[in-house]
């Protein structure tokens, strides 16, 4: 029996077998300005000649999975002859789902699973179960984690205990990936250039040049300066698609600060919207959303566990999803959990080596489990019992 370990996220799906090696592709459709009747799907955008003005159709919505009919065509292609050539009669199957679920999704989820693809045995379970074995697995003698997930939708942070999660500690925070792009977008389309309608490329910019500020006013003060002095303006050159595939930064040597460029590229030059951007994660106030920032969540969160637990939380904290490999941002989630936890308390937080693959990974490992047979709910159990045996089995 063979187990297909996906972290279904809803930027990425993260897919592999459990012996072998992991694939990130865009959990997503696409349709490009010039082939308009064409749809890619997944790491299809590969073969788009222009992705200027690209069109997302995303299976999630708001963070939960709406959208069936993208994610069964996602589905298709990434179990079908063209990537993973899935034999459903001979694989058990591993899957991701947000935290508080909705029943009725999670009933759409059984049907497919079982009843379309037939898939032998199904896991549903949440991305941070994943994380937290994985981190119990590398450090054995430790019992307490908390898990910050920051990914495109959301950023959850989920105390974990002996594998099992704290309910009445959850957060969510409801600033992610998707937000900073769009708001980046937004800054760039007011100060010199209309993007709207070009998630992709501003992704890559924010993702190139976006980082954390260890002090944010300081840096407010070195983006004002003029010339050579200001450290923190950098000169994006946009890709054209013909010549350029790809845009990147401009060397600090090559920047013409005052005046135009003679050649022809497209250039952002960019200076406060670098660390203005990903400041919403700690401060979300400052684009009117009315949450605590993450730093104060992971504190507020592990006050609301026994008094006796939390010293093992704050020297366990782990930081996953795609918005933790901003430059500075473990660094900065440090230094203010530190201000906010009283001092003979150790502090520790880690940044797994690829944070976005870590869920993947400690899927890996449930499946190597030897009781990973208790855990699943079997085609026969489902088909005797229906969706009742998978609300006890799973605990989402």
């Amino acid at each position: 029996m063979t187990t297909l370990v996906l972290d279904n996220g809803a930027y990425n799906a993260k897919i592999g077998y459990s012996h072998e090696n992991v694939s990130v592709i865009p959990n997503c459709q696409f349709r490009s300005k010039t082939a308009r009747l064409k749809t890619f799907t997944a790491n299809q955008i590969d073969e788009i000649k222009d992705p200027s003005g690209l069109f997302y159709i995303l299976p999630f919505q708001k963070g939960y999975l709406v959208n069936w009919d993208v994610q069964r065509q996602v589905w298709d292609y990434l179990f079908g002859k063209e990537m993973y050539q899935v034999d459903f009669l001979d694989t058990n199957i591993i899957i991701t789902e947000p935290y508080f679920n909705f029943t009725s999704i999670q009933e759409s989820m059984n049907e497919i699973l079982f009843e379309e693809y037939q898939f032998q045995a199904v896991l549903r379970v949440n991305a941070g179960a994943l994380s937290a074995h994985r981190y119990f697995r590398d450090n054995p003698s430790e019992l307490c984690c908390i898990i910050v997930d920051s990914g495109y939708s959301f950023t959850h942070i989920v105390p974990y205990c002996r594998s099992k999660k704290k309910k009445e500690a959850i957060i969510r925070i409801n600033v992610g990936g998707k937000l900073l792009t769009n708001h980046l977008k937004e800054i760039i389309s007011y100060r010199q250039l209309h993007v709207m309608d070009e998630t992709h490329v501003i992704n890559q910019v924010k993702e190139d040049v976006c980082y954390v500020s260890q002090d944010f006013y300081r840096d407010m003060d070195i983006a004002k300066l003029k010339g050579e002095e200001n450290t923190v303006m950098i000169d994006y050159v946009l890709p054209d698609f013909s010549t350029i595939k790809k845009g990147f930064c401009k060397p600090r040597e090559e920047m013409v600060l005052s005046g135009k460029y003679k050649s022809g590229e497209q250039i952002l030059r960019l200076t406060n919207e670098r660390f203005a951007v990903p400041e919403i994660l700690f401060n979300p106030s400052d684009i009117g959303i009315q949450e605590m920032g993450i730093p104060e969540a992971i504190v507020y969160s592990i006050q609301n566990l026994p008094e006796e637990m939390q010293p093992h939380f704050f020297k366990n904290i782990v930081l996953t999803g795609g918005n933790s490999l901003f430059p500075g941002f473990r660094d900065r989630v440090y230094s203010e959990v530190r201000c906010l936890t009283p001092t003979d308390y150790d502090v520790s937080v880690v940044l797994p080596e690829n944070p976005i693959t870590y869920a993947w990974e400690g899927g890996k490992l449930i499946s190597e489990n030897d009781d990973f047979e208790d855990m699943v709910v079997t085609r026969e159990d489902y088909e005797e019992n229906g969706h009742s045996v998978c609300e006890e089995k799973f605990d989402i």
